[in-house]
């Protein structure tokens, strides 16, 4: 069978390293690239570079990958649906709800595989907790925090803080608990002078009932990615940095001092930091992927849920904007 034929817009910052996965992807060739602003990274090689999409299709593409600002995921994801290109676009999905609805319909319509480029899903440390949540190892899930934070990107121009960096929360969160949001409530701040936010604080309530909180900003010296899963059996700690996924077990020692025992509580338990195989994400990203188009089993991120990532991004900007809890509950 031959390679699947790939293709490549966007050379950024993710564009080159997006480019280094597919230059080494068993089944598939990345034929070409492109990127109106050239190929400020040196990483077409020898590939054919094109100055739009319109010049990348003409490659005969079987799928290609999105890296573009998000202010271009739309025009560029309906130009490879029309061409019956599948795609999967860097997160988010679109910059707005309408432009999301668009192309997820578009994919749909064309009977294409179109994903979200969500990679904290196949984060190794999240990708156990999932696992280990599925097999009731922490009972009961009661609170999901995260926090993402570390200095400003300058590259973000076109969106906040919100739709940049929460969306992985926001998806992370919903994806590992299997839960969806119903309601969030946000606050965010303007510090470094631009037209968006890059500060938000955020707390929702999942349809399982279980309550989160999220912390993300560009405006801190220390670059910080936990989550932490809290249920009745205890709390797993993921740090997506280092891929390790810690489980902070309850206490089961009993506390003779009255005053004490009469608070119906948890006391400290044995801490187990898990073994695990850590693979890189983007490249499991890629071979899920390249999986899917093949008609192979694969656990991807849809278009579909890259959308309902973008309504919740979207409704924490409205509840910062109106000082209002905003309900989910009918998106």
């Amino acid at each position: 069978m031959a390679n699947l034929r790939a293709g490549l817009i966007g050379l950024g910052m993710m564009g080159r390293h997006h480019a280094r996965v597919l230059g080494s992807l068993p089944g598939v060739d990345l034929v070409a690239v492109a990127d109106p602003g050239g190929d400020a990274h040196g990483v077409a090689g020898s590939r054919p570079l094109e100055d739009s999409i319109e010049g990348l299709i003409k490659h005969d593409l079987d799928y290609c990958m999105v890296a573009v600002p998000t202010i271009y995921h739309e025009p560029v994801g309906l130009a490879l649906a029309a061409a019956g290109v599948h795609a999967i676009i860097e997160k988010p999905l679109a910059q707005d709800t309408p432009s999301a609805v668009r192309l997820a319909n578009a994919f749909k319509d064309a009977g294409l595989v179109g994903a979200v480029g969500h990679i904290e899903r196949y984060n190794p440390a999240l990708q156990q907790a999932r696992a280990r949540l599925e097999a009731g190892e922490l009972g009961d899930v009661y609170q999901v925090t995260t926090r993402r934070q570390g200095p400003f990107p300058a590259r973000i121009a076109d969106v906040g803080v919100v739709k940049d960096l929460g969306t992985h929360d926001i998806d992370l969160t919903a994806w590992v608990t299997q839960q969806s949001y119903t309601s969030v409530a946000a606050r965010t701040a303007y510090k470094s002078g631009r037209q968006h936010e890059d500060l938000v604080a955020v707390v929702g309530q999942l349809s399982g009932g279980a309550v989160t909180s999220h912390l993300v900003n560009w405006l801190s010296p220390l670059k910080e990615r936990v989550t932490i899963i809290t249920g009745e059996r205890g709390a797993f700690v993921a740090d997506t940095l280092t891929a390790d996924l810690t489980f902070y077990a309850n206490g089961e020692v009993r506390n003779t001092w009255d005053d004490i025992a009469n608070f119906r509580g948890v006391s400290e338990g044995d801490v187990v930091r898990y073994a695990i195989a850590k693979p890189e994400p983007l490249r499991v990203e890629h071979e899920n992927f390249r999986d899917a188009v093949l008609g192979k089993d694969a656990d991807i991120v849809t278009m579909e849920q890259g959308l309902t990532t973008v309504r919740v991004a979207e409704a924490c900007i409205e509840s910062a904007t109106t000082g209002q809890t905003i309900s989910l509950a009918q998106a």
